[in-house]
């Protein structure tokens, strides 16, 4: 979930400004935005001169499970935010297009158009926008850090992600007391893991497994269990959960 502010724009209107619908982040690292044509986003963008308009991007982290307190974690990420113009339309249609394949509903077609009017399906024209990264920050389970643009723009898409929520449901229905029984692993915090049916995994990545313990007295905290190393499907992602569930089971 993500939402734009800029500085000096009031108009957080309901077309784009605050949820953007869809973005993606290039190979150069720069972040590529999909709002309505008629979006305080989006004309602010098309007036700023040299294209120098400031603008945050904050995205917030939020467990596809039902939880108390969901939010996992916060990214913030600062830079110039400007039209996507030229022959660079084509080139970051087909990015968001390739990264989120349901572009006609989303409008990518209409934000390709030499005007932006009316699509044939009722929707207001789109457009694209760039935010040129200059700084971020990420807040989570291990604390509030920078991250460079370098960093930001090395990094890879989690293998997991597009399957989280299902594996996450999949491991609280099926596997519920193996989940449960990992509290074993955390040592002096075993005796406050608590009621059985409390403990939930929340989070799910490349490197491990996030799960809130919720004890006795209805107090909840967040574990993390790191496999013993990153996973890069599914596959490796079963093996992995079984060593962690017979590391607990010993």
């Amino acid at each position: 979930m993500a939402s734009l502010s800029i500085p000096g724009v009031e108009e957080l209107d309901e077309t784009g400004l605050s949820a953007p619908v869809c973005r993606t982040v290039t190979p150069d690292g720069d972040v590529l935005l999909l709002v309505p044509g008629d979006s305080a986003a989006a004309r602010a963008a098309a007036h700023a001169p040299d294209d120098d308009l400031t603008a945050v991007m904050e995205i917030t982290d939020v467990a596809p499970v039902s939880v108390p307190h969901r939010i996992r974690g916060r990214a913030w990420v600062a830079g110039w935010l400007a039209t996507v113009r030229g022959d660079q339309r084509a080139e970051a249609a087909l990015l968001l297009a390739e990264r989120h394949p349901v572009g006609e509903l989303l409008g990518i077609g209409e934000a390709l158009q030499p005007e932006h009017v009316p699509g044939e399906y009722g929707n207001a024209a789109w457009t694209m926008l760039r935010l040129e990264v200059g700084e971020c920050a990420v807040d989570d389970l291990w604390g509030a850090e920078p991250v460079e643009p370098d960093e930001f723009a090395a990094a890879t898409p989690d293998p997991l992600q597009a399957h989280e929520a299902e594996l996450l449901q999949h491991l609280h229905a099926a596997h519920g007391d193996q989940v449960r029984g990992l509290c074993a692993l955390l040592g002096d915090r075993t005796a406050h893991c608590g009621l059985r049916d409390r403990a939930v995994p929340v989070g799910l990545d490349r490197f491990g497994l996030r799960v809130r313990f919720t004890d006795a007295e209805r107090r909840s905290f967040d574990a993390r269990f790191d496999f013993p190393e990153p996973v890069r499907d599914v596959a490796e992602l079963r093996r992995a959960m079984h060593v962690l569930f017979e590391a607990a089971a010993q």
